[in-house]
């Protein structure tokens, strides 16, 4: 009965609208391993070099960064940014200002395109008419 009840508030006033926006969101989240893909994606493009941790002290040195982040690291006098991929290649990136410097330029521009695209798709048919789909649960 008081699955009966929650369920009844949530499909209440607005709620129905909620659920099936929630439904929609959920279903086009990626999984980790796809997140952490395309990231390894476009940090190889950015110029960040792969190493594979396939010896027991790269592995231990991997387990002892934090996981998909990107950290600065001193080696000498360099600064170097690396990011540990335990999930998808069991890897490190490792990468120079200047590649850290062109992967945050390819994911403010990327970002940029995204927001411009669901502008596009959003706003794309200015005659459309909200009036069939009536009536709304959140006011008129």
């Amino acid at each position: 009965m008081m699955i009966s009840k929650s369920w009844a508030a949530v499909t209440g006033r607005g709620g129905l609208a909620f659920g099936l926006l929630a439904i929609l969101a959920l279903a086009g989240c990626a999984t980790p391993q796809q997140r952490a893909a395309e990231k390894d994606d476009n940090l190889a493009a950015a110029g960040f070099v792969i190493r594979p941790a396939n010896t027991p002290q790269r592995q231990a040195m991997l387990r002892s960064l934090p996981p998909n982040r990107i950290v600065q690291r001193a080696h000498g006098n360099t600064v170097s940014f690396v990011y540990a991929d335990p999930l998808v290649c069991n890897c490190l990136y490792i990468g120079t200002q200047q590649a850290y410097d062109a992967y945050r330029r390819y994911m403010q521009q990327k970002q940029l395109a995204d927001e411009q695209q669901v502008t596009a798709e959003t706003w794309s048919d200015a005659g459309w008419d909200w009036g069939p789909w009536g009536p709304w649960p959140w006011g008129p």
